[in-house]
């Protein structure tokens, strides 16, 4: 708007100046001008010129050629008549191409008269509007640009913002949900170990295996919570480490225990190599076993024949490197980016013979960060895969 203004001002000081100087004509030829106030605008593109004498057409038509050709924009001239009180149409004089101008409806247009006025011309320019749009017409071509870009930018925040708060209402839900699955689980818990230490039911073997599924499957609910519970305290930022030095290779022994039965089941083996001597690490021990744990349980469930882990510790420059191996189904090479991301599971077709949520890796790698440790994942499909964390002291 302002740069409009700025145009229609300079235009208006142009089209004074040449009015004056015709004016200041007419007045050295002869003909007396008002003291003040003989130029008057009557619109933006029509102006009236006061001389208060006979005006000579073929001067007029020589004078405002000669004063408005720096002005370079179509007008006409008309000479108020005393007589029919009316203007006459005098000439159109254009500066466009022949063809666009219509003379013949310019001359039946009919411009207003000013009766205070006996001797007086008027100039009217016919297309002001349209030059005026298209001197602007890159600054209009801009100015639309930017309005587009404010309102995708506007749309850009509602849509993020939006998101947002649908990501929040999802967060409550599933910690509420987690949370109200604590009591039951508990509940599950408590009874099934007082079916298992009845010895009516240890006498029963039927029962018994039943009571002990219902233990294990229940403490695999029960890890699947704690997971989900550890995850949404680490996105809320109010998740904290109780560090302490350990040794890593003490750990691994643990570990390897715990998980050789589920190992054996599968008639597949857990090697170690542990050929690190600096073994003690800064960590959160609670954390640290549950995700090498989560790593062994993935070698294992992504296996198809025996399983074949191996876990092997090495010194590295200031810290120890630890590495488990698998000879599983790999991962394919195009779903590597993006295994770390939270609910995010490869592909299977209509095969769903493997259990899960997408939140291991994703746990591991938040508990890494947490610990400022480097995780890597080398996989190839049908060969195996291997994660290494290097730990630093």
């Amino acid at each position: 708007m302002e740069n409009w203004d700025e145009k229609e001002q300079q235009f208006h000081e142009k089209v004074v100046i040449a009015l004056n100087n015709v004016a200041q004509t007419f007045e050295k030829m002869g003909s007396p001008l008002p003291a003040y106030d003989f130029i008057k605008p009557v619109s933006r593109n029509y102006y009236v010129v006061n001389i208060n004498d006979v005006i000579n057409p073929n001067s007029l038509d020589f004078f405002l050629r000669k004063e408005l050709e720096f002005v370079q924009e179509d007008f006409e001239y008309r000479i108020y008549n005393c007589e029919t009180e009316e203007m006459v149409f005098g000439n159109y004089i254009g500066y466009s191409l022949p063809s666009v101008i219509d003379t013949t409806a310019v001359e039946k247009e009919q411009l207003p008269v000013l009766d205070e006025l006996n001797y007086f011309f008027g100039v009217r320019f016919p297309n002001r509007t349209s030059e005026i749009i298209s001197s602007m017409r890159l600054t209009i071509v801009f100015a639309a640009i930017l309005m587009m870009t404010m309102l995708f930018f506007i749309y850009t925040i509602y849509v993020i913002l939006r998101q947002k708060r649908l990501s929040e209402m999802q967060k409550d839900f599933i910690n509420n949900m987690t949370h109200e699955f604590k009591t039951p689980i508990s509940t599950i818990k408590i009874s099934s170990d007082v079916f298992l230490n009845n010895k009516n039911i240890q006498g029963d073997k039927r029962l018994f295996q039943y009571a002990k599924i219902i233990k294990e499957q229940n403490q695999r609910l029960n890890n699947q919570v704690e997971k989900v519970l550890q995850l949404a305290r680490i996105e809320r930022d109010n998740f904290k480490l109780n560090k302490e030095t350990v040794d890593l290779h003490e750990i691994l022994k643990q570990i390897m225990e715990s998980a050789q039965m589920n190992v054996k089941n599968r008639n597949g083996q857990l090697m170690a190599d542990l050929k690190a001597k600096n073994v003690n690490v800064s960590a959160d021990k609670f954390h640290l076993t549950n995700i090498i744990h989560n790593i062994i349980d993935n070698a294992v469930k992504y296996c198809k024949g025996e399983p074949q882990i191996l876990l092997e510790t090495e010194d590295i420059h200031r810290g120890i490197c630890l590495k488990i191996t698998d000879k599983g189904i790999g991962i394919p090479k195009e779903y590597l980016p993006k295994i770390f991301n939270k609910f995010y599971r490869v592909p299977t077709g209509n095969v769903h013979n493997v259990k899960g949520f997408g939140l291991g890796l994703f746990y591991i790698k938040n508990i890494c960060e947490a610990h400022d440790w480097k995780l890597d994942l080398q996989s190839e499909e049908g060969v195996g895969t291997t994660v290494s964390i290097h730990f630093k002291n």
